[in-house]
């Protein structure tokens, strides 16, 4: 079911090339910034998580984003410098992670090594 919240409705995306940061508009006009690495390392894929439970760090290095497309009207289907291309990353997900990296900054994988 896709969501109609303003703050889960992903409104722009800026990946510029050679950068390192992911940057995300929402709907309620908050803006933020996921760096590769915490983006790469919370891949929320079977292949990446099993298929159970909750979402791990798994320290990937700092890839760079490759390739960026659109599932639906729900979630963003990131692809890899490594070679990885299977995560899907929902939005509700993409917001989650963003407000927790907001307030962790780059000590999110030790404080939280799995997300709630």
């Amino acid at each position: 079911m896709v969501s109609t919240s303003p703050s889960t409705s992903l409104v722009g995306v800026k990946a510029p090339h050679g950068s390192r940061l992911i940057e995300l508009k929402w709907g309620d006009g908050r803006d933020l910034r996921l760096p590769h690495r915490i983006l790469r390392g919370y891949c929320p894929c079977a292949g990446c998580q099993g298929h159970g439970g909750g979402v791990r760090f798994i320290d990937a290095g700092d890839p760079e984003l490759r390739d960026i497309g659109q599932v639906g009207n729900y979630a963003l289907e990131l692809g890899w410098g490594d070679g990885h291309t299977t995560g899907i990353y929902p939005y509700e997900f993409l917001r989650k992670l963003g407000e927790l990296y907001a307030t962790h900054g780059d000590a999110l994988p030790e404080k939280m090594p799995e997300l709630p």
